[in-house]
Order: structure tokens, then sequence, then C-alpha cells
């Protein structure tokens, strides 16, 4: 895989250097500590002040517990995406005097054990793939040792704690009280906050938004279970494993099993039945299954696990399941890693004393406008169960925040809309898809309505390859009606995450296959197959 091609963009790491508030100079001395060796360089002293603000920022000293507001026009619950983007537009573009509570990490999901570690993994597995595939282009690549997972981490979790505190500077740019603590709703106006020292505090609130997103589900109901980890725990991974079992089908399990895969590990992906990623397209269910399987992922297919044993002095594990080839055990595991869904995170809330409803699942119930069945709270992102993805709370929490406080005339009518969202998953190919899959479309519209372009091909990346190292690409427009108006695509291949978004501004607008056809190609891409399909 082209390893330049996955990297997202990274914030530029901020240098904590503590400096003395009179300081207009630095000395910089040399190991030899010699007079010579000392070089001053003048700083302003906007330059001190703001160096000095970054020591602070990045100081571990513990927080203060403040007195906090007794009333509030907004109390946002959850400073994860969603929260954080209702909770500072309202403050910053409509100054709306807003607090927001959270209990663990601001950034919520993605940004400590979602989206965005997620990636930066992805990324090391990625440079993995494009080590062994340099060879093919003709570097000569010899390994002197194996990949540093340990040191990984640490960068990797000083990354996450560096967006944990610009998170927190923002709210305070943006004048939005931030409480660390637990909130629990009273009335449909009154929230409790219980914050990290045990101290109660009881806040009414004009408007409250809930907003505390989901969490792994509970582990299944089977002796030993408890001896697996969830998708969190993923991120706490100390040492890179030599054999790991996955349980689950969805995207989060995908995404593992290909980045432990493509870093040298034993990995071993339980689904219970044929193919994973079965909310896509077949094209891609099938493609994506079958490249796993070439590229050395053992698949046990149709499984069920029935008992998790350790072994008290290793620390091993085996998982004993029965799947399509009968009953079996697995051995030697060092993680088991149950990817088995999401849950929301209502519980405790005091949902019921406001009288929020909530589904069967515990989603709260909202409508397309984040709106409960109570007049004054609203939920968004994950624990409505709607679109569960990153982008998706952010901009909901957005809309919101325009609707409830910017002027009427211009944002009565302000909602998300939630038809012809992207999404991408960083297997191994990549996977990106929007809209309705084939199946979804003959149901809505009927098969003699639709119409329906397909490829499949080799990318040029692999031109220079022996034929067992050649990925697949696979390509699919869902057309509607005579004019061909495209309502899906999905796309698997090198590049698929970024290539995705620009054609997903084209469906929003509406495009039909004329005006795919229409854009001349930028050769030579994969991204051009899309707009020559006959």
């Amino acid at each position: 895989m082209q390893a330049l091609a996955v990297f997202g963009r990274l914030s530029a790491a901020s240098l904590s250097v503590p400096v003395p508030a009179s300081a207009s100079a630095f000395a910089f001395t040399s190991r030899a500590g010699t007079a010579a060796a000392v070089t001053k360089i003048p700083f302003s002293r906007t330059a001190v002040s703001r160096i000095t603000s970054l020591s602070r920022q990045f100081s571990s000293s513990p927080r203060i517990m403040a007195p906090i507001s007794k009333e509030i026009d907004l109390i946002v619950i959850g400073g994860g995406s969603g929260g954080l983007g209702a909770a500072r537009f309202a403050s910053s573009k409509f100054g709306a005097k807003a607090m927001i509570v959270e209990s663990n990490k601001l950034g919520g999901t993605c940004v400590n054990v979602g989206c965005v570690p997620k990636k930066v993994t992805f990324n090391a597995a990625a440079i993995a793939e494009a080590l062994h595939d340099g060879k093919s282009y003709g570097f000569s690549l010899q390994e002197t040792a194996p990949f540093d997972w340990s040191s990984f981490k640490t960068k990797r979790d000083a990354y996450i704690k560096r967006l944990n505190g610009i998170y927190e500077r923002n709210l305070a740019n943006d004048k939005i009280e931030y409480v660390h603590g637990r909130a629990k709703l009273l009335s449909r106006n009154e929230v409790e906050i219980t914050q990290d020292d045990g101290t109660k505090s009881t806040v009414r609130a004009n408007r409250i938004i809930v907003a505390v997103g989901g969490r792994p589900a509970s582990f299944p109901n089977i002796p030993g279970a408890e001896h697996g980890i969830n998708s969190d725990g993923f991120f706490d991974i100390a040492k890179l494993p030599k054999k790991v079992a996955i349980v689950g089908a969805g995207y989060i399990a995908v995404e593992f099993a290909g980045m432990f895969n493509a870093l040298g590990v034993e990995t071993h992906l339980f689904i219970r039945y044929k193919t994973f990623l079965r909310h896509f397209d077949p094209i891609i269910q099938d493609g994506v299954t079958a490249e796993y399987e070439r590229l050395g992922v053992h698949l046990h297919k149709e499984s069920t696990q029935t008992r998790v044993d350790k072994d008290s002095a290793t620390g091993k594990l085996t998982v004993h399941y029965k799947d399509s080839n009968g009953e079996g055990q697995l051995s030697d595991v060092d993680h088991l890693i149950w990817a088995i869904g999401r849950v929301p995170e209502t519980e405790k809330l005091g949902l019921e004393s406001a009288g929020v409803k909530v589904n069967e699942k515990g989603y709260i119930v909202a409508d397309d406008f984040q709106n409960t069945n109570v007049d004054n709270i609203y939920a968004l992102g994950d624990v409505c169960g709607k679109v569960e993805l990153t982008p998706v709370a952010i901009a909901a929490g957005r809309r919101l925040a325009e609707r409830l406080y910017g002027p009427q005339d211009v944002y009565a009518n302000a909602r998300l809309d939630y038809s012809g969202i992207p999404s991408v998953v960083f297997a191994h190919p990549e996977v990106g898809s929007i809209g309705l899959t084939e199946p979804e479309a003959v149901e809505k519209y009927g098969r003699e309505n639709i119409k329906i372009y397909t490829t499949n091909f080799t990318a040029m990346f692999y031109a220079m390859m022996d034929p067992e190292d050649k990925g697949p690409t696979k390509y699919k427009i869902v057309c509607h009606g005579p004019e061909e108006k495209v309502v899906g695509l999905h796309i698997m291949g090198i590049g698929s995450g970024e290539m995705l978004q620009g054609f997903g501004v084209a469906m929003k607008m509406g495009a039909t296959k004329k005006d795919f056809d229409s854009c001349v190609a930028i050769h030579p891409t994969s991204a051009e197959e899309l707009v020559t399909m006959r």
C-alpha cells in the first residue's frame, strides 16, 4: 500500500518550555558546560508569554474544583465530538452561556479510543505493508529490529493527550464552563453534577443536550469471557502480541484484524456468518472477506465461542468454539478482543426523572431535529443510535446550536440531513460507501428501476508486483430512474478513504451517471474508473 496516501492531517506537536516571567533571552549550554558553548537567543516579551502559557497548559497539576454556576442557558452532558460541537457553536457563535460536563477525557470515543488512535495505528500498519511492497520496486530492505510497539504506543498516547489539552483550551477560549464530573437529570430543567472530589451541585438550565455517546457491549455470557478485553482495551495493549483472537464482524473488528495482521501478528477473526461488514454492499462484503483470507487472516466463519480458559502461569488464553468446520480450540492466545458492538451510555443519567423516552435498546428517542419528547431536552450523537459516526455527531450538534440560538429567520429549520452520509472502513484495503446498497435500492425502487455499474481491476500500484502480492480494486455505482441518479457508491481499494469525500459532495448535489461521465478522468489513477464506467 502507498504509505503516503494514508496519512491524515496531524496537529503540530507543541513543546513546553518553562520560562521565567522576566526573561528576555534563553541560554542554551552544550553538554560540555563551558562558557564558550553558551548561546543566547533573544525572545520578545510576546514570545516569552506564549511559551509560558504553553508550559502552564501542558502542566500535569491536578484540576482545582472551582465553584460552578447555578443558572445556565445550556448544559451539554458529554464532552465528545457532538457535545463539543454544540456547546462551542452555542457559545462562540451566538453568545449562549454554556456548560459542558464530562466524566472522562474530552474528545469522547473518537479522540481517546476510536477514530484518531485507530488511524494512527492504521498508518503504522500501512508503513509495514509499504516496506514489504518496496522490494517489488527495487528497494533492498532488511529489518534490523522488530516493530517497536511499545515506543509507538507511547508516542500515540502522547498525541492523544495533546489533543485532550487542545479541546480544554478551546472550551476556555469559547468561554464555556467545563466541569469534570458526572451529570444526572433531576427534572426537565435541573441537573445534579457530582465532581471528582464528591461535591454535588444542582444547576438549573433553560436547555439540556444529552450527548454521552456509547460504550462497548458487555461480554457474552460464556465461562471465562472476562479473560478477554473489549474494543477500548485494544489501545491499552502494551506489547505487540504474537497471537490474537478477535470476535466481531463490524468495522471495529475488521480494522483491528487488518492492522494486527499487517504488523505480523497471527490474527484469528471469528464471525457469525460467512462474510463480515454485513451492512455494506455485497461487493464490499465478499471482496474484503476474500482479501483478508488471501492476506493470511485466519477466518473462523459461522462461529460461536463456548468457553475461554486462562493459563495462570503464562497468562495465555485458550478459546473454545464451534464454527462451520465443527468444534475447535485456539491455544496460546495473547489477547482476546470482544468487538461485538456498542450500546448507549444512558444508564444512571436520570432520564426517567425528566420523562425522556428511550427505546428497547436504550437509545434516546430523538427526531431528525434532535428533539426528544421533552421540549427543552435534546439528544445527539451515538446516544440516539441514528448514524454512529463522529462527523455526524459534530454536524448534528452544530445544526442544533444554530436552530436553538441563531437568528430564526436563518436557522429556524436547521438540522442535519441524515441521508447520503459517506463512511469509510480502514480495512486492508480501504473501503468507502455512500448511499444505498444494491439490495436496498432494489427494495426501495424495484429491480426494474435501477441500473448497476461495476468494475474490478488491479490498481497500477501493483504493476511491479508478483501476482500473489496484487490486491483487488472493486467499484460499484447504483443508479435510479431514467435520469440514472446516483443513489449508491461503493468502493474498495487503495486510497478509497480519501477518494470518497469528493464523490460524496457530488452525490449530495444530486449527481447523475451523466454527470460522472462528463467529468474528464485523471490519469493514471484508480478514481478515473468511477467516471469512465460503461
